[in-house]
């Protein structure tokens, strides 16, 4: 019976904006922690040495990583920008407000990553076709 959702879920899924931003801020925290756990343990091959770090790098600038940086860069944008939703909810600013001050939050986190987007393009497709 594993494929029952309990009625309690089906809920709490389906009850707004909120739930998403709760749940997905859970989510991009738990995802950025394995990346900074990930991000040390791919620095850590310097220590063997200029030619096993440049190989990685090697691997490091092709299209995927390229397109999963790009992945970090919206889990940042979202969890830094609604982590400064929620201080400004737990200073009881705006309570009355939260689906306006989350677009307003997530605005500058759209913007920044469609303009980091097409920067990055070129290289993207550069190393995609070269």
């Amino acid at each position: 019976m594993f494929y029952q959702i309990k009625e309690e879920t089906r809920i709490a899924l389906g009850s707004g904006l909120g739930m998403w931003a709760f749940l997905l801020h859970r989510l991009t925290g738990l995802a950025l922690v394995f990346y900074l756990l990930l991000h040390i343990m791919v620095i850590s091959t310097s220590l063997q040495g200029s030619a096993a770090f440049n190989k990685l790098l090697a691997v490091l600038t092709t299209p995927l990583f390229i397109a999963l940086d790009m992945g970090l860069l919206a889990a940042v944008l979202f969890h830094g920008l609604n982590g400064v939703r929620i201080i400004i909810f737990d200073l009881g600013f705006g309570i009355r407000r939260q689906k306006l001050i989350f677009w307003l939050c997530m605005l500058p986190a759209a913007l920044i990553w469609i303009m980091t987007f097409f920067l990055t393009l070129p290289h993207f497709l550069e190393k995609l076709h070269g």
